[in-house]
């Protein structure tokens, strides 16, 4: 089949390569030129294991390219799937809408033929329908159909995800539409892997409603990992505890600074939109928005503490900025309320991020970037763990507490142990949700 996917983001860059791996043929546009001639020329312009190597095979292959020209994409295209950005809209919390409407309007002008127009974007609930009654009003002569088909695929594992899903959700009115998209889906329809097809509403809530219950799970944890502080208890325990019992599982129960990245924050943000302006009030996912907010303030208490009460005159160390390991991505990083609370309280801060450079340098003002964590390290008051990347799971402690000026470490990813920092030669240790018994603390 002929697939068009507008939009060269993260999501519609991932998407578009996978289909280009099932066999079909896909042209990726984008109004960016200069994100075209990167693409065209063999670099990704997003960071995510395995995709430069995908998109290079599929290219070759002559299933694969990229194009500014919209209409040349459609000619022929079986189903155009619309990838673009839906960030928060200021003000009100809600999704900005505005790229996807002028897609499908675009979309519209640009057809002459019947075709799918798939939203791929997370939108809220009735979009879908917008978007029907945009194209029919700049195009009423054409024969479409629209599908609801949101994303679920984790930065950093995206590839793998694409491939091997928990599921598909394809939300239809059409046999007709839902036969282009079985088409589209085949190669994972015939490995079993599950394809949900639904009505469009419910396509689209399904997205944000699997999103909200995972940002309360980690917003769960965060708040259980505050009340072991005080009480006695080890989070990772507990967390392995609950995890075993199969009603709740294991995933997303690990305790840390609060969840950011590109969907959670704004997808919980339009959830509870949705909910005010249908007069049905989502009040536990806004409670999970105002408590992961909380959890970052604590974060920086902890960090205080640490630093004898002040961060004035204090060099910190942070190793990680990105809102999880594997990607670039900063979007809603904790980082982004830490480290400015360091800098703003006088400290030096010395950053090193495997990848978070790039975008980190613009967000960040301020910090001195290292290019590994014990230059970061060396003459540090503190030494923060802030995101998990698989270099930061195997330092070299005891070079790293000799080089510091006071070692003082805080672990906010708890990848290490209190054996592990006191042994190590440190100081003091903060993590998340343990008091520090030796018998019992576990990396």
């Amino acid at each position: 089949m002929k697939i068009a996917m507008i939009g060269t983001g993260y999501v519609g860059l991932v998407s578009g390569v996978c289909f280009s791996d099932f066999g079909h043929e896909v042209i990726c546009v984008d109004k960016d030129p200069r994100k075209i001639e990167m693409l065209e020329n063999g670099k990704v312009p997003i960071f995510e294991p395995g995709l430069d190597t995908l998109m290079a095979k599929n290219v070759e292959a002559g299933r694969l390219s990229f194009t500014l020209d919209l209409k040349s994409a459609i000619d022929g295209a079986d189903a155009v799937f619309i990838a673009v950005g839906t960030p928060t809209r200021r003000g009100d919390g809600h999704a900005d809408l505005t790229y996807v409407m002028a897609a499908a309007e675009e979309i519209a002008r640009a057809s002459d033929h019947y075709i799918v127009i798939v939203t791929k974007s997370t939108v809220p609930v009735g979009t879908n329908r917008k978007v029907q009654a945009v194209v029919a009003a700049a195009n009423p002569d054409l024969d479409f159909d629209v599908a609801s088909n949101p994303e679920f695929l984790r930065e950093g594992a995206a590839i793998d995800d694409f491939m091997k899903p928990d599921r598909v959700v394809v939300g239809v009115q059409t046999d007709r539409a839902a036969a282009v998209m079985s088409d589209i889906y085949r190669p994972l329809y015939l490995r079993d892997f599950p394809i949900v097809t639904t009505d469009l509403e419910s396509a689209e809530m399904i997205k944000y409603a699997a999103n909200a219950f995972l940002a309360t799970k980690i917003t769960f944890i965060n708040e259980i990992a505050a009340l072991c502080e005080k009480v006695g208890a080890d989070i990772k325990q507990v967390s392995r505890g609950m995890g075993m019992d199969g009603r709740i599982g294991n995933k997303f129960l690990h305790a840390g600074p609060g969840y950011g990245g590109s969907c959670f924050p704004k997808d919980t943000k339009a959830l509870a939109r949705i909910g005010q302006e249908h007069a049905v009030p989502m009040q536990i996912t806004e409670a999970v928005i105002k408590v992961n907010e909380e959890v970052k303030r604590r974060m920086i208490d902890k960090l205080r503490d640490l630093c004898d009460g002040s961060f004035n005159g204090k060099t910190v160390a942070i190793l990680g900025v990105t809102f999880k390991p594997n990607t670039d991505d900063m979007r809603d990083a904790p980082s982004l309320t830490i480290v400015p609370a360091l800098v703003g309280g006088g400290a030096k801060v010395r950053v090193t991020d495997p990848q978070g450079h790039h975008e980190g340098e613009a967000l960040l003002p301020g910090v001195i970037w290292e290019t590994d964590p014990y230059t970061a390290a060396t003459g540090a008051d503190l030494l923060v763990i802030l995101t998990e990347w698989n270099e930061f799971r195997a330092l070299d402690l005891k070079r790293v507490a000799a080089s510091m000026a006071t070692p003082h470490m805080a672990d906010l990813r708890n990848i290490y142990s209190v054996n592990d920092a006191s042994e190590a030669g440190f100081a003091a240790y903060e993590s998340i949700g343990r008091t520090g018994h030796p018998a019992g603390d576990t990396a």
